[in-house]
């Protein structure tokens, strides 16, 4: 068994090599470089030629990574009749198989495997996860006596053995978290795929039923429908933009952002009078405020503009004093434009404001009222005129402030 010829292993009926259910361990370990750093310094430390990593089970031996000069013709993925190791019993008993040369040692001299194998030092330590439960082997072996039942080789293989385990560990949860991440990520496209479609066959019944509130707008009414209408005009006011909504975000997220068709000439004075007088008729209880100073040419898509005009406007009804009025101003200067939307209520707390414009949040006092896309749609509208939203909220008056460029 001291010869210098060292059995190969493929010679061996308990060899077997291919595809099995150890792949992903077997990945992990041989794409890990500490891994073979690990192994080199094993072999340079006991003068060993081959080390090893292997995944061990009850009724399995698979080598995971493995650095082999003795021409072992033993790679990753190989596998060996469990039997046929020590390293089973290393397993059943979680401890430690060393030797420095099986001729001379008490416990292995005349050892079936050790002769079977051309084995003469050897070493084979347990690997363990965080949790105490058994994962496989650090070997190390060689067909020359070697020293490694000398204290300090044996301290520095459980110590690499220690680390091999925790590297599993933090391996195993970046991919743990990889997974999540993708999981997480399929989901809100979903999610996303979902609002736009929602989106796309809402409209045409909402379509006809606004039409059909048109139609009856014209005939004679009884006092109670004369007190009806109204409501149902103002909720299909509000199933509109609900919609719009829905529509753009989803555009946002899935086309790579809202596109805007600016025009230098914009109508934007006109878009947001307009936008103003749909929400009284659909608030007709509430008082909207309107100063508008656009007095030169703006280069904008007016029709986004007046959508998150709305937007901000319908979260100023929305959660503003039901008594106090909401003010709707526009001011150009050499600087930019500023529209600003103002209400009377309750401050909105610092917490609050800083996730405001984050897609599906909504306030706590929204009290279940929308999507919580409104605020988020308007700030990407602004962003993609190359401007930004600020909002204050101090003793009683919250404003939305929207800044663009000319």
């Amino acid at each position: 068994m001291t010869g210098d010829t060292p059995h190969r292993l493929q010679d061996h009926a308990a060899f077997r090599s291919g595809a099995h259910d150890f792949q992903a361990d077997i990945e992990r370990l041989a794409t890990n470089e500490t891994i073979r750093t690990i192994l080199e310094t094993v072999m340079l430390a006991t003068e060993m030629r081959f080390a090893a990593v292997a995944r061990v089970t009850e009724d399995r031996w698979v080598a995971c990574r493995t650095v082999d000069e003795m021409s072992l013709g033993l790679a990753e993925g190989d596998e060996i009749e469990v039997q046929s190791t020590f390293c089973q019993q290393v397993r059943q008993s979680s401890c430690k198989v060393v030797f420095d040369d099986a001729a001379n040692d008490p416990v292995y001299r005349g050892h079936a495997i050790a002769e079977r194998f051309g084995i003469v030092a050897y070493a084979s330590i347990p690997i363990h996860r965080s949790d105490g439960s058994f994962f496989g082997t650090l070997c190390a072996l060689d067909s020359q006596p070697r020293d490694v039942t000398n204290p300090r080789a044996i301290a520095m293989m459980e110590m690499f053995a220690d680390l091999i385990g925790q590297s599993l560990e933090t391996e195993e949860r970046l991919e743990a978290q990889d997974l999540a991440l993708q999981y997480e990520r399929d989901l809100a496209r979903l999610q996303e795929e979902f609002v736009a479609i929602l989106g796309h066959d809402l409209r045409n019944p909402v379509a006809a039923f606004q039409a059909g509130l048109r139609q009856l707008g014209r005939e004679p009414m009884g006092e109670t429908a004369q007190v009806l209408l109204p409501l149902m005009q103002s909720s299909v006011q509000r199933m509109n933009e609900l919609i719009n909504n829905m529509m753009l975000h989803a555009t946002d997220r899935l086309g790579g952002g809202i596109r805007v068709a600016k025009t230098d000439d914009a109508p934007l004075a006109q878009t947001i009078s307009q936008i103003v007088e749909e929400l009284r008729i659909a608030s007709p209880d509430r008082q909207i405020l309107l100063d508008l100073a656009l007095d030169r040419p703006v280069a904008c898509d007016a029709q986004r503009i007046g959508q998150a005009i709305s937007n901000l406007l319908s979260n100023a009804l929305t959660h503003g004093l039901p008594d106090a009025p909401v003010e709707v101003s526009g001011r150009i200067a050499e600087t930019g434009i500023t529209i600003t939307v103002r209400n009377r209520g309750r401050d909105i707390p610092e917490e609050t404001r800083r996730n405001l414009f984050r897609p599906f949040h909504r306030g706590p006092s929204a009290g279940g009222q929308g999507l919580g896309l409104g605020l988020h749609v308007a700030a990407s509208i602004v962003a993609a005129h190359g401007g930004g939203i600020e909002v204050t909220s101090t003793d009683g008056l919250t404003e939305f402030t929207m800044q663009l460029p000319h």
